[in-house]
């Protein structure tokens, strides 16, 4: 006969037995801190962006953020609102975050830079575009203002493929052709593709993240991303996209594959915007500060 203590026993092991073999674990495998769109500047708030205010917003993100058990945390761009010379502050800060911190470039970054291929160095990015490693996870930073007006060196020759890409979205009515929207490169989409399939061989789990949307497309879109989207959904890796740049933020399915756009923090004069995502071996969930949204999406 079971005495109380031992039929509590056998509930609690039955429980994390049922609990294993659903796929699920009492901690995630990984955790990262997430945040977009700071485009701090020295210079009077307009509209709704706060440009002094995003300093404030920082702090307070950072010191919240370094509470947390983190392996990395990700900036999705747009750190300035007129180019480097506002960059010190941020990266100050940025410098403060106990798990380290990954960097991509948004267009605001670009403003007022004349050697736009090396504008990463900056930003103490490893390159323009680049990959790294967590746990059984592949994360591959995109860099879609290789192919923009603002982000090409004068003379160079990827000046032309913009004009044959723009052109042709032109003529297809896309109504992503902005000044303030880019693409990647031929070259750059074939190492994608690469990097891809070395996370298939090493049975990596993959993250993809941007600083332009590649999708839902409503105007702010990655200038060519049904063609990195036709890459992407060809390997069953992939298991979601995150992004920046739109600062309502934002959710879609493309086919099978999640795509979340992080709310922007230089909006409003009081609400933060920043997050933790968690990855476990059948969800991802994004915990959500101030306006940016939290969301749990089951991994397929």
């Amino acid at each position: 006969m079971l005495t109380k203590l031992s039929y509590s026993l056998l509930v609690l092991a039955l429980f994390f037995i049922h609990i294993k073999a659903d796929g699920q674990t009492a901690k995630p495998l990984l955790r990262f801190g997430v945040m977009a769109d700071m485009q701090y500047a020295d210079q009077p708030d307009h509209g709704t962006r706060y440009y002094r205010t995003s300093l404030v917003k920082m702090d307070s993100c950072i010191a919240n953020l370094n509470q947390e058990s983190l392996a990395f945390n990700m900036v999705f761009g747009d750190l300035v609102d007129k180019g480097p010379k506002d960059l010190p502050p941020v990266m100050d800060r940025l410098k403060q975050l106990k798990a380290g911190f990954y960097n991509l470039l948004g267009n605001h970054d670009y403003v007022a830079v004349k050697e736009r291929d090396v504008l990463y160095k900056q930003f103490e990015m490893p390159a323009s575009y680049y990959t790294f490693e967590k746990a059984n996870w592949m994360f591959i930073i995109l860099n879609t203002n290789e192919l923009s007006e603002y982000g090409i060196n004068e003379g160079a020759p990827l000046l032309e493929e913009w004009k044959e890409l723009t052109g042709n979205l032109k003529k297809e009515g896309r109504k992503n052709v902005q000044p303030w929207n880019g693409g990647i490169s031929k070259r750059q989409l074939a190492w994608l593709e690469n990097n891809l399939k070395k996370a298939k061989k090493k049975r990596k789990n993959v993250l993809v993240f941007t600083h332009h949307p590649l999708f839902p497309e409503n105007g702010y879109e990655t200038l060519n991303n049904r063609a990195i989207l036709a890459v992407l959904e060809k390997y069953t890796q992939v298991k979601g996209i995150l992004s920046g740049h739109h600062h309502e933020g934002g959710f879609a399915y493309y086919n099978n594959l999640p795509a979340i756009t992080l709310e922007g923090m230089i909006e409003t004069p009081d609400q933060n915007a920043y997050g933790v995502v968690e990855l476990y071996p059948d969800k991802m969930v994004l915990t959500g500060w101030g306006r940016m949204t939290s969301r749990t999406l089951p991994l397929k």
